[in-house]
Formats: C-alpha cells, sequence, structure tokens
C-alpha cells in the first residue's frame, strides 16, 4: 500500500497519514510558549531529572575535541542547552524541529542564555533530515519522537547523519511497569492534565493528544527492535521513575 493511503494514529483517533504532522504543528504552535512551564507542572520538575540523565549518558568531550550534536524536535533547547553548559569548547549543538513557534522560544532562550554561538536553530523535519551522510557525533530527541508520524523514516534518518562510532539517544515516555502507580499515572495523565493545560496555555485539546500519544507509542522492547531495524547496533533501554519514561541508546558501529 502507498504510504498516502495509510493511516495513523492521532492519539486515539485514525488520521490520514498525511495529516497527521499538521495536526501535531497545531498542537505545538499552540502550546509553544507555556511548553517548558507545562513540562514542569505536568512532571512535577521530573522532566529535568530525566533530562539530566539522558546529558549524562551522552557524556560530550569536556575538552576542545570538535563534537556535533544533533538534537531532533529540540525546539525549546533544553537538551542542547544542557549539553553546551557541561561540554567543552568544540561542542556545537543543532536544534532541527519542524515546528518554527517552538524554534523561536529555543532563539529567545538561547541569547538569554548567552549560547547563542554553541547552538544553532533549523527549522526541518525529522524522516527527512536536510543534513549530510556522516555529519554528526550524536543525535538525541526527546519527547518528540512519538509525534514523528513515520518513525521508521526518523529512525533511518538519525543513523544516516550519524557518523561511525556515534549514539543514538531517545528520551520518550513509555509504559509504567509498577503495580498501583499505573492506575494513579493513568488517573492523573486523563483527568488532570488536559484541565491543567487549559487553565495554563488556554488549551486542553493539545495536552488530551499528549497523554493520548503516550498510550499510542511502542513498549520499549518494541521500539527497541524499531532501532535496531534502522541499522543500529547494541540497542538498549533504561526505564526510569517506574516506568514512566525510557532512555533508549544505539550506536551506529
Amino acid at each position: 500500500m502507498d504510504r498516502r493511503d495509510q493511516t495513523t494514529h492521532f492519539g486515539f483517533r485514525d488520521v490520514p497519514l498525511g495529516e497527521k504532522q499538521t495536526l501535531v504543528n497545531d498542537v505545538f504552535h499552540s502550546v509553544a510558549s507555556r511548553y517548558d512551564l507545562m513540562n514542569d507542572l505536568m512532571s512535577a520538575g521530573l522532566h529535568r531529572v530525566w533530562k539530566d540523565i539522558m546529558i549524562t549518558a551522552l557524556d560530550p568531550p569536556k575538552g576542545d575535541r570538535p563534537f556535533a550534536l544533533l538534537d531532533v524536535a529540540g525546539g525549546t533547547g533544553d537538551i542542547a542547552f544542557r549539553a553546551a553548559k557541561t561540554a567543552g569548547p568544540g561542542f556545537h549543538a543543532t536544534v532541527c524541529d519542524i515546528n518554527g513557534d517552538m524554534l523561536a522560544v529555543g532563539r529567545e532562550r538561547a541569547a538569554k542564555q548567552h549560547l547563542g554561538d554553541r547552538v544553532s536553530f533549523v527549522e526541518g523535519n525529522a524522516e527527512t533530515l536536510g543534513f549530510a551522510d556522516r555529519a554528526f557525533d550524536a543525535y538525541t530527541i526527546a519527547f518528540g519522537i512519538r509525534n514523528v508520524p513515520q518513525i521508521d523514516l526518523a529512525l533511518r534518518e538519525a543513523y544516516r547523519v550519524l557518523k561511525p562510532g556515534s549514539r543514538f539517544l531517545c528520551l520518550e515516555f513509555s509504559t509504567v511497569d509498577v503495580p498501583g502507580l499505573d492506575r494513579l499515572y493513568d488517573l492523573f495523565s486523563f483527568k488532570v492534565i488536559p484541565p491543567l493545560g487549559r487553565a495554563v496555555t488556554g488549551d486542553a485539546e493539545s495536552y488530551q493528544y499528549l497523554v493520548e500519544s503516550i498510550r499510542k507509542f511502542p513498549r520499549p522492547a518494541a521500539f527497541a527492535e524499531m532501532i535496531g531495524t534502522a541499522g543500529f547496533k547494541r540497542v538498549k533501554w533504561q526505564s526510569l521513575s517506574g516506568g514512566i519514561v525510557a532512555l533508549h541508546s544505539g550506536w551506529r558501529l
């Protein structure tokens, strides 16, 4: 079947594959200005801990050796800024995001943190990256890959733009595996987060989509298999906070 004739999920709704990106864009246009505040409120600040764990795994070099990071779907710059602050002078991050409003927030934050010379921002699609083969030393994507309509294409592009010996890291919401916590998590997700989104951003529907999209994302073992199918080796994952999120890793060897 031609991919244009396929359907995919947008939260719990089935939509034509070609329409999902537009719908996702609308979500992030709506929430961009309050995105980081909502992350703090939704996770009680835990997203900062999860992102720090990701940067520890990335371990960018502290010296002046050149190191090029590609951070995809990272428009507000959270991952890139964290990496830049721990890395040496040879580090540079390119943030690639399909949403111009999110990138605008990131550029403003970079200027305030005096990181404009270490972090650049490019509008682009994870499924068709506008970068040369083997151009980067690492690829990160945090809480973004579940919003990509064709995840397999994004993983193949990640593999293509990485140098041999480079690492792919993906931080994403996962499947809660602690009895009791799963019920509390569902209750919080569906009964608290959308009303909270309405109060903070004036938009409950976008946050309804976001919590639904988590439930539609592949379980860790299935996603790890997708990473391996894209060509990555030594694929593994680490569950965090009882399975609320998982940090996935693979190497281009």
